[in-house]
């Protein structure tokens, strides 16, 4: 599943593949999409595209003088288990297009398009990010630690640190590979309480007789969970390609691959959350593991999504 930084390295893709592209028409939907019809057409527009957490928001903007008039328009995407945008030709149109937004004539036509093998993806005209999202943990950190640490009361910190991390509500952007890679690296179990391993951030403040660069070096040598919860998404974004899944070719899934130290690899246990998500860890699961548990030995690497589904990740909203 496309976590938050496939979804910031699509917006660099569109904004690349678009860049200079003048677009025209009306936008395109497949007949077998459940997704609403998108009430746009110009003769000429420009496409733009931003990214929070686990959406992004494709802007389209008519050009001066263009026809009909038309007010610019934002389509907001949660991407699901297999979401991507392609640029192609119109004439040859990738599998499971079901969006498509064609440039204006002269030929050769291309087409961006929204790609969704599995069809959990959505798009919503409305333009707005989804409400009772947190912020976003590439693009929005102090925000999304406040958020976080203001809120440990609230129940979803009541259960295992590994379901805790999917809940968009404080964790905008974390999913299912991103969680095991954190947890993995502060050899945190994945199923001890949150709200234990969280409280002490709320009084984690470095001292003040500390230099600036002194702060800094800390911060890097010892981050902490939350801190955690930005940089490797990072780290996945300066991977470049377009990130976690085979569909998205062999060359960027080998640098992913190799990035892993914990999702999916040899040695490496698993175990069920409570939605069904696998999670990956080395060591004691952590006393909130589900009773009567089974952990499973990985032998060798495993690009495993599993029969998850949207509404499993994410407790509320869904991922």
């Amino acid at each position: 599943m496309p976590e938050g930084p496939e979804l910031h390295l699509a917006s660099h893709f569109v904004n690349k593949a678009c860049r200079g592209l003048v677009f025209g028409g009306r936008v395109e939907k497949s007949s077998v999409s459940r997704n609403p019809e998108v009430p746009f057409e110009s003769s000429a527009y420009h496409i733009s595209a931003s990214a929070r957490g686990k959406e992004l928001r494709l802007t389209l903007s008519p050009l001066p003088g263009a026809q009909p008039p038309q007010e610019p328009l934002a389509l907001v995407f949660r991407f699901g288990m297999s979401g991507s945008f392609q640029l192609a030709p119109a004439d040859a149109l990738p599998p499971h297009a079901h969006l498509r937004f064609y440039t204006a004539p002269p030929a050769p036509r291309l087409a961006l398009c929204f790609v969704d093998i599995r069809r959990f993806g959505h798009w919503d005209p409305g333009g707005k990010w989804q409400p009772g999202r947190g912020p976003c943990v590439l693009l929005e950190y102090e925000q999304f630690r406040e958020n976080v640490l203001r809120n440990l009361s609230n129940k979803a910190f009541d259960r295992p640190i590994c379901e805790a991390l999917l809940d968009q509500r404080f964790f905008n952007g974390i999913g299912n590979y991103l969680r095991a890679e954190i947890l993995y690296r502060l050899r945190i179990p994945p199923f001890e309480k949150a709200r234990t391993v969280l409280e002490a951030l709320q009084h984690h403040r470095p001292s003040p007789e500390m230099t600036l660069s002194q702060k800094i070096r800390t911060k890097l040598q010892n981050p902490d969970l939350l801190e955690l919860c930005h940089s490797v998404p990072k780290e996945v974004v300066q991977l470049g390609g377009k990130g976690y899944g085979l569909e998205h070719g062999e060359e960027d899934f080998a640098a992913f691959r190799t990035w892993l130290r914990c999702y999916g690899m040899p040695g490496m246990s698993s175990l069920r959350d409570r939605h069904g998500r696998t999670i990956w860890f080395q060591g004691d699961p952590g006393p909130l593991a589900p009773k009567g548990h089974s952990t499973s030995k990985q032998s060798s690497f495993q690009n495993t999504k599993g029969p998850e589904t949207p509404s499993q990740e994410g407790c509320s909203p869904a991922g």
